[in-house]
């Protein structure tokens, strides 16, 4: 008994540090996959008169409001065969116990061919 209540502290730690690291890594994956869907709908818009608040609405809404339009930028010259590039940034925060452990920003950038 008096060894499970002196390693409970440990095992509860790094029990939470891994759900943190989790939660982190959902978050990057569903960034990913926000960002690849607002290029691939950048790559199909070149002649949208709202090609840009499109794709932002795009990015927004395939990551379930994790990304705000403001957070996403679009790169192009939209002449046909070149490329787009679209990039989003987003903060993160791995807290255990009520201190921040490490911080800083989720940034991904997906390239696609104008058609």
């Amino acid at each position: 008994m008096v060894e499970f209540v002196l390693v409970l502290p440990i095992l509860m730690l790094v029990l939470f540090a891994i759900i943190q690291f989790g939660l982190t890594f959902t978050h990057y994956v569903a960034l990913t996959d926000a960002v690849r869907a607002g290029a691939r709908t950048a790559a199909t818009s070149r002649l949208s008169a709202t090609r840009d608040a499109d794709i932002k609405s795009k990015v927004t809404s395939s990551s379930d409001g994790l990304i705000p339009a403001s957070a996403v930028q679009v790169t192009s010259t939209w002449v046909h065969g070149t490329d787009v590039a679209v990039k989003a940034t987003v903060p993160y925060s791995i807290g255990l116990l009520g201190l921040v452990i490490a911080s800083g920003n989720l940034s991904s950038t997906t390239t696609e061919r104008v058609e």
